[in-house]
């Protein structure tokens, strides 16, 4: 099941982004009956690689979204 179609959706990447090797983010309404697991779906920041636009994307709400950019922003992931 999905939550939306990829196709359809805004999809943003970094302004610094300047190869092909780079993620794409969207924000989507979410879908309680895909994400009911989850207790702050009701919006989801999808992902997916750049260069496979036809690929998965993967879901995060939006605590998961803020929790990973605190994370960067920190050089969690250095």
């Amino acid at each position: 099941m999905s939550i939306v179609d990829p196709s359809r959706v805004m999809w943003r990447k970094s302004s610094l982004s300047t190869g092909g090797d780079c993620v794409e983010v969207a924000v989507v309404p979410g879908d309680r009956t895909v994400a009911r697991h989850k207790a702050d779906a009701d919006e989801l920041y999808l992902v997916r690689d750049s260069k496979d636009p036809n690929g998965p994307a993967l879901a995060f709400t939006r605590s998961e979204w803020d929790a990973f950019v605190g994370g960067v922003k920190a050089g969690e992931f250095g």
